[in-house]
């Protein structure tokens, strides 16, 4: 298995790290997640659509080391100020509860409740020192961070997890139960599942799991996100969780009439879609705009999947900027640093598609860009954003991503 030179870098800051919190991670692994770039749809997780999206390099690295104790010790260079967050295996805080509301510990916290509460019988502790890059919203950083402590525990434990699926049902649960964020399972998915180089589909009736590789053409697509600088609150206060309200209580009244609806992405035929609109564009109009999103874009989600296959990015781009255009006026769910990072590279030749990203409000957009426009899309933002966003003028990057693996775990750097 080939390291790269940023695993190598990262290896050493850990070592720094783990110096500064007076911990030994020698001979230690590493566990590395990504982030993720979802191509569609979008918010359809919690809605029942098929997902397809792949793993981008941007990480988490987690060194640890079985510390023979019944203990959990955790260090993270991004919180360095929350010291070393230690605690006895069954012995956490009460979920959702204040003391772990505003602290990076409510994850390794929520990771130790679900898995002891789903019955996994968890005895060896470990020390860990963790470090990531991936921008806050947008590219799931919290996601990212379940699965890898989720996984590692699970190892140290000597624990086989039954099936894939199974960890990404425990990595929601975390945020769900734990943490109280109301996320759906698009972020575990796309990240645990990731391979390099390849598209993840994912089709919820019957949980199945495909890979398929981007057809001759797409060598010249580019991912680019481009974090604007804000700090989005978790889902949990966020415009995300009035959507998912809002779409779960849809879909409920909707099953009153027809039992076939037990999502928003049940309803696919026009003529079902049409009633449905004029029954409740005056009583329900907003809950008919979320539908209007979810009905359009699972409609282009296969537009999609097809041209992925064929290659043509162009096509692939065009839906990615009508999810956008949904996402931003039918579902009302993006801010205005998004919608301004995608007003600036809308203009620049060779974007072919961008929208915002993930939970909505603030965080990141994305962009699909060929690649010889690269540096015409950096070099806009930098001229651009800042003008049009004084206050984020130095907060703001942009990201040019490759397609990776979901999670590696690597040894002999510690």
């Amino acid at each position: 298995m080939s390291v790269s030179t940023l695993d190598k870098e990262m290896a050493a800051k850990l070592q720094e790290l783990a110096k500064q919190a007076g911990m030994d991670i020698s001979g230690a692994k590493i566990r590395r997640s990504s982030s993720r770039f979802c191509v569609g749809v979008e918010h359809g997780d919690y809605n029942g659509t098929e997902l397809f999206g792949v793993g981008t390099d941007r990480f988490i690295w987690l060194a640890y080391k079985p510390n023979g104790s019944g203990k959990m010790r955790l260090f993270s260079g991004n919180f360095p100020d929350d010291g070393v967050v230690e605690f006895e295996i069954g012995n956490v805080p009460e979920p959702q509860s204040s003391e772990v509301a505003d602290t990076w510990a409510r994850f390794p916290y929520g990771v130790d409740y679900v898995l002891n509460r789903e019955g996994y019988k968890l005895a060896r502790g470990f020390d860990a020192v963790l470090y990531g890059n991936i921008p806050g919203g947008g590219m799931s950083r919290s996601a990212s961070l379940a699965l890898n402590l989720i996984l590692t525990v699970l190892e140290v434990n000597g624990i086989e997890p039954e099936d894939q699926l199974k960890v990404v049902d425990l990595a929601q649960a975390v945020e769900n139960d734990y943490i109280g964020s109301p996320c759906g399972q698009l972020d575990q998915i796309m990240i645990l599942f990731a391979k390099e180089g390849m598209g993840t589909h994912y089709n919820p009736k019957d949980r199945s799991v495909k890979y398929v590789p981007l057809g001759k053409g797409g060598e010249n697509l580019r991912i680019v996100v481009m974090d604007t600088g804000t700090v989005r609150p978790g889902l949990e206060k966020s415009t995300y969780k009035i959507r998912r309200s809002e779409c779960d209580e849809f879909a409920a009244l909707l099953n009153k009439t027809y039992s076939d609806i037990s999502a928003l992405a049940d309803v696919k035929d026009e003529a079902t879609y049409k009633r449905i609109i004029d029954e409740f564009s005056d009583s329900k109009p907003g809950h008919c705009e979320r539908l209007a999103y979810i009905y359009s874009a699972q409609k282009r989600f296969y537009e999609m999947m097809d041209a992925w296959k064929a290659g043509d990015i162009e096509k692939v781009g065009g839906v990615f900027r009508e999810d956008g255009v949904g996402l931003r006026d039918d579902y009302k769910i993006s801010g205005p640093e998004l919608e301004s990072m995608c007003d600036i590279v809308r203009t620049v030749p060779g974007v072919l598609g961008e929208r915002m990203l993930g939970g909505g409000d603030k965080g990141a957009a994305g962009a699909l860009v060929m690649a010889d426009a690269v540096n015409d899309v950096k070099a806009a933002v930098d001229n651009a954003y800042p003008r049009s966003r004084p206050d984020f003028a130095d907060k703001y990057a942009v990201h040019v991503c490759g397609i990776v693996d979901g999670i590696k775990v690597l040894e002999g750097l510690c």
